[in-house]
């Protein structure tokens, strides 16, 4: 009896011993969201009635990590609310995953991280997981990690279909082979980040699937200057374009914080309607785009690709007390490359407001609403009407309970 103890005893503090250096979490997201839409991504006509659709994303992520590893798996369920029956027998309607990925610690200084993953950069603007959207993005990659006074990430992608003797890829994904170079340098008050990115996409050629490379090349600073925060991005996107246009594209942001307060200028090149020599065009890959210009994802949203640009003129204010969080963005819109003969290159100016409720630890609650106030060349880019009022608004409901931890 007394061994059995004991033996009960070691086996307890053995797995006290193993738990204290390990780290587990298995925790849900519950995230429907109702939008209220005349107006939104393009521009409305007058006798056009609004439309009112429910989302929901659900997800279960596991988490483990230890001296040795890291590991997550992460499980959504993304679908319209009435877009299957209620007696479901389908089996496409299935679970997807999100993320599977393992993280390897060779030493302190050294790891790879390979596997499907979320791939985030600095202020999201190349690379984000878009965690606007419900299914958000994520690849299939593998990172290099080096991390001591500075932090270096090489990472690599290389898709083919499943015939392994035909070195063919025809989707669904935007590139076949993929490579970058990320370096990272904090001081006490700043922060520099560079980045190298090589895009090859695929496209046919006398029966032959050849890639065409392009490069995007740039970074970001940010520092602290007593009060102000300031930021600032550079980058420039060469090479060739998948239709064999030479790229001579450039993106440069510069924005100032103080207190509840951002100024901010950001320039995407374009390609102007009667130009034909160059492919002038930033295009901003896989970014968080629904962060930047506006809520109502008139530009970069799955949209606006290949066009003729942007000026964004920005304010934003963010105001918290308590359980309460108010935003208020106001963007003025204008053109970088011309859109038509004779066109004015003011596209509009949109206003964004949102209110957060905190409701407890585990739950929240956003309201939203924007307006885009367009102007006449906004017609000749998105159809529609640029008198009529475009509206948008969201109620979106995000409950995050944590099962273990």
């Amino acid at each position: 009896m007394n061994c059995y103890k004991s033996a009960i005893l070691l086996a307890t503090i053995m797995l006290i011993s193993f738990t204290g250096k390990a780290q587990f979490s298995l925790t849900g997201e519950y995230r429907p969201r109702t939008e209220l839409s005349k107006g939104y991504k393009s521009l409305a006509t007058e006798d056009q009635n609004a439309s009112l659709i429910t989302s929901q994303r659900t997800r279960l992520n596991a988490m483990f990590k230890n001296e040795f590893i890291a590991t997550a798996l992460v499980l959504q369920d993304v679908r319209q609310w009435g877009s299957q029956p209620q007696l479901v027998g389908n089996e496409d309607y299935g679970i997807s995953v999100h993320e599977a990925w393992a993280e390897v610690f060779f030493n302190p200084k050294f790891a790879l991280k390979a596997g499907r993953q979320e791939v985030v950069y600095d202020d999201h603007r190349i690379f984000g997981n878009v965690g606007w959207a419900q299914q958000a993005r994520s690849h299939d990659m593998a990172i290099f990690k080096y991390a001591d006074a500075v932090k270096l990430h090489f990472g690599i992608a290389h898709h083919e279909n499943s015939d392994i003797t035909d070195n063919i890829y025809n989707g669904p994904d935007a590139y076949k082979d993929l490579q970058f170079l990320w370096f990272n340098k904090p001081w006490e008050n700043s922060s520099l980040s560079l980045l190298i990115l090589n895009n090859g996409v695929p496209y046919m050629e006398n029966e032959e699937q050849k890639n065409r490379y392009s490069q995007t090349i740039g970074g970001r600073y940010t520092t602290n200057v007593d009060e102000v925060k300031l930021a600032s991005n550079l980058y420039i996107q060469t090479g060739k374009h998948v239709l064999g246009d030479k790229i001579s594209a450039l993106n440069f942001l510069i924005e100032g914080a103080f207190k509840n307060f951002v100024l901010g200028y950001e320039f995407l090149s374009g390609t102007a309607y009667n130009e034909t020599d160059k492919y002038k065009s930033f295009t901003p890959l896989y970014g968080t785009n629904h962060k930047f210009n506006g809520f109502m994802d008139y530009f970069y949203v799955g949209n606006h690709i290949g066009s003729v640009g942007l000026n964004d003129v920005y304010l934003k204010y963010h105001y918290t007390k308590d359980q309460w969080t108010f935003d208020a963005h106001l963007h003025y819109f204008g053109a970088a490359a011309e859109v038509a003969a004779d066109a004015s290159n003011y596209l509009g100016t949109e206003l964004d407001l949102a209110a957060k409720w905190t409701v407890n630890p585990f739950t929240s609650l956003t309201l939203g609403y924007s307006t885009m106030f367009a102007g006449d060349s906004m017609e000749i880019l998105k159809g529609g009407d640029s008198s009529t009022g475009q509206h948008w608004a969201y109620l979106m409901l995000s409950v995050n309970p944590s099962f273990i931890k």
